[in-house]
């Protein structure tokens, strides 16, 4: 019963290894500029302002979450944490979007009030905040452009987003000096916590998923299953698991049922071709015989 483990990952600590400095100049730049926001939102009693603070708030934390869990992923395996600990990536992930879902509520409801309450705004100082927000956020995603794990490319996708935000809270104060009409920053803050739902939707339900091992979005299990079926001499296949080791990690386990041992290391063939074919690069190949199969425990699809 040959049964044969490879993998043909890249080091990602070492891959990624220069966004140690991003992230710190990312986290810096936002604290710095979330004070700015508040004390103008504040003097300015622009909602707005105190919106996108709030925003901007829930990307610092995701920043140092994230900047947590990519420095975490770099430790070495032990005899506990066999896998390392590069899970702790979609956990920054999952907590990410639970906390600005979270500042997003409390900052929509503020608005509300100010909507059915309008308070006078001052424009100018909206423009003018906003528009370091366009230049803070757009330098910070700059620096996590190249990023192609999915925990700092959600942290890119965060700072793009909030240098949009930014535009339109600009776009807000526009509209207040040349109108007066001081009831488009609380609409501004509605839209803005829309957006913000919006855009953090997909990356929740996305760690949501990964935390409950689910197979990662972009592989086609079924087409897994296929190519496995297809091979020369397979009878069949079973047992077949697709879950993540972290957020750019993936990992395989399949029984393969060959009524004749095949010549040569097979099973390293099929987990260099998963890995071609479907970035999977944690593979392991267990081949059986019929006889062998029949007797598995876990044949059925429905154990585990």
């Amino acid at each position: 019963m040959p049964h044969t483990h490879t993998t043909n990952e890249p080091n990602h600590s070492q891959a990624s290894a220069s966004f140690g400095r991003a992230f710190a100049i990312g986290a810096v730049l936002n604290i710095a500029f979330v004070g700015v926001e508040v004390a103008y939102g504040i003097l300015a009693h622009s909602t707005a302002l105190l919106a996108d603070a709030a925003h901007n708030t829930g990307d610092v934390v995701g920043l140092l979450l994230a900047w947590g869990a990519y420095t975490l992923a770099k430790r070495s395996p032990s005899l506990r944490y066999t896998y390392g600990l590069g899970s702790t990536t979609i956990l920054a992930a999952l907590a990410n979007g639970m906390l600005l879902l979270i500042a997003t509520g409390g900052i929509l409801w503020e608005a509300m009030q100010r909507l059915a309450h309008p308070s006078p705004v001052e424009g100018g100082t909206v423009i003018l905040v906003a528009a370091i927000g366009i230049a803070v956020n757009s330098f910070a995603a700059f620096l996590l452009a190249q990023g192609k794990d999915l925990n700092i490319r959600s942290a890119f996708w965060h700072l793009a987003a909030d240098a949009g935000v930014s535009a339109g809270v600009v776009i807000t104060g526009i509209i207040i000096i040349y109108t007066g009409a001081a009831w488009a920053d609380p609409l501004a803050s509605i839209i803005i916590s829309f957006a913000i739902v919006w855009s953090t939707w997909g990356l929740f339900r996305d760690a949501i998923r990964l935390s409950l091992q689910a197979v990662p979005p972009g592989i086609d299990i079924a087409a897994v299953r296929a190519y496995l079926e297809s091979l020369a001499g397979v009878q069949s296949i079973h047992d077949l698991h697709i879950w993540p080791v972290t957020t750019a990690d993936t990992a395989l386990t399949v029984h393969v049922v060959m009524p004749q041992m095949p010549l040569g290391d097979l099973s390293h063939r099929i987990a260099e071709e998963v890995q071609k074919r479907f970035g999977i690069g944690h593979a392991t190949v267990q081949i059986e015989k019929p006889d062998e199969a029949r007797k598995c425990h876990l044949k059925p699809d429905e154990l585990i």
